[in-house]
């Protein structure tokens, strides 16, 4: 008779709240533990981030140790232990997984590594867009899902509030993982399909890090080089001895050369130009159309619509009309007939230079994921059994807060609430847990002494040579991103002491 082939033995992992129960040779629901023979192993390397300031060596008579000198004329890069691929602490009675030691510049510092599960955590999303894509507080939904929504605009850009803990958790179950799915897919670089508001209005937006946004599936390709005033002041110069007006189509500010104080400046003659919209100051007008994907950030297509009749009394035939949007990319000249009606006309080349010195003058088109996450008291709890004490070091500038090597802006106030661009941290640095919550490296970097002030776990420090090996994942520094480690990044640099 066939035996009944025996079950494989399950193991619990407690790295997370789910508490999978995961059998030999699988993973977890989080697809980063699993079981490899009986063992719970972490399934992605640890990250190393190899720094260096590339100075070169002096030579011996000029180093004041040449018996450290190796052989290399360049400096040897130092390792810097991640988060990425540390684990978490979670239950979080439990220190830090990696609690790294190594002298800099004769001071022995310290890292404390972990991996944060985030609750409270999302991204704010900068795209460089002028192209209308929903209105402040329109929601952004993710197959069908509420994710987020639009915040006030910036210069030249549309802003997103994505993720938080109101649809992690707030929501129905399938809102909470649409939102973590999305929320993870944007912090590890990859394309996320949105669609802002509802019904007719809604607008496609595909939006990935460091690529430019795509509207309506229409690649973006220059973000404003300003307002339509600021455009007036930019280049009037190089229309007013080329055109008798000037007007920069613009969904926030619309600018007109004759009237502005740049035109005035310059001597520019009024041409009895009517812009349909609400006047501001002189040559500037707020909604001259709706919001839309058009001129400026407009709904228009044809510049005219915005313009009323022009004065007879100071208007004249053959006066020469410039109409240009704020990127440059949509422009079109006209002369006024007989009867003071723009006609389209062949455009002289200077000013059609003048259109492509605007375009020159836009940077490219780009969307900018920013992480966002409070840093709560139980991951605190893995630096220190105090952790009040570690949120007081931190605003102190004792300890130095990095998310994946990468500098973090410690937002001011209670908590150790931070925000890190994506694009400066090593690929791939984000994971996440179905609880649902996104997991999230962040390091905290301090002196040895600091960190036994703070009541931290000094009896788990190690040092950083026992800490690596060869299955470490080896990525180089981010190109202008400081060293968790320099004396620059804390207030005892100068000498003093706190």
């Amino acid at each position: 008779m066939k035996q009944p082939r025996p079950k494989p033995e399950k193991i619990r992992c407690d790295a997370c709240p789910v508490l999978c129960y995961i059998a030999d040779g699988r993973s977890g629901a989080c697809d980063r533990y699993a079981n490899h023979q009986g063992e719970l192993v972490r399934l992605d390397a640890l990250t190393i981030i190899e720094t260096t300031d590339a100075k070169v060596v002096p030579f011996l008579a000029e180093n004041p140790h040449p018996q450290d000198w190796d052989g290399n004329i360049v400096q040897q890069s130092r390792p810097f232990v991640t988060a990425v691929g540390a684990g978490t602490t979670y239950p979080d009675y439990k220190p830090a997984p990696f609690i790294v030691s190594q002298q800099i510049d004769d001071v022995d510092m310290v890292t404390v590594v972990t991996e944060g599960i985030f609750s409270y955590c999302g991204v704010k999303v900068k795209i460089d867009t002028d192209r209308h894509i929903g209105h402040e507080r329109d929601v952004v939904r993710v197959d069908g899902e509420p994710i987020g929504h639009v915040m006030t605009s910036e210069y030249g850009s549309k802003m997103l509030s994505l993720g938080g803990v109101e649809h992690l958790t707030g929501g129905t179950k399938k809102e909470g993982r649409v939102t973590c799915d999305a929320l993870l897919r944007l912090c590890n670089r990859d394309a996320v399909d949105m669609m802002v508001g509802e019904g007719e209005d809604a607008t496609s937006v595909v939006v990935q890090a460091g690529k430019p946004p795509i509207i309506n599936g229409v690649e973006e390709r220059l973000m404003r080089v300003g307002c339509g005033s600021a455009a007036i002041g930019m280049f009037a110069k190089q229309w007013f001895e080329h055109v008798d007006e000037v007007v920069v189509v613009d969904d926030h500010i619309t600018g007109v050369l004759s009237e502005h104080q740049a035109g005035k400046m310059l001597d520019v003659p009024p041409t009895g130009i009517r812009v349909k919209g609400r006047r501001s100051t002189p040559g500037r007008y707020f909604q001259v159309a709706e919001p839309g994907t058009g001129w400026g950030g407009t709904d228009i297509q044809d510049p005219l619509v915005i313009l009323d009749a022009f004065k007879p009394e100071i208007a004249w035939p053959g006066l020469h009309l410039l109409m240009i949007s704020t990127t440059g990319e949509q422009y079109a000249y006209y002369e006024l007939d007989a009867e003071l009606t723009p006609q389209t006309a062949d455009i002289p080349p200077a000013l059609k230079a003048s259109a492509e010195r605007v375009s020159e003058n836009c940077e490219p088109s780009v969307c900018s994921v920013l992480f966002m996450g409070g840093a709560g008291g139980s991951l605190r709890a893995g630096v220190t059994e105090n952790p009040v004490r570690l949120t007081k070091s931190v605003k102190e500038a004792l300890t130095y807060v990095s998310c994946g090597g990468a500098q973090a802006y410690v937002w001011p106030g209670g908590g150790i609430t931070v925000m890190v661009d994506v694009l400066d941290m090593p690929t791939n640095s984000f994971g996440y847990v179905p609880t649902p919550a996104l997991v999230a490296p962040i390091e905290f970097t301090m002196r040895v002494q600091d960190y036994g002030t703070l009541g931290g776990y000094v009896d788990e420090i190690s040092p950083v040579e026992d800490v690596i090996s060869e299955q470490a994942r080896r990525v180089d520094q981010i190109e202008g991103q400081p060293d968790p480690m320099a004396r620059s990044n804390y207030r005892w640099k100068s000498g003093g002491s706190a």
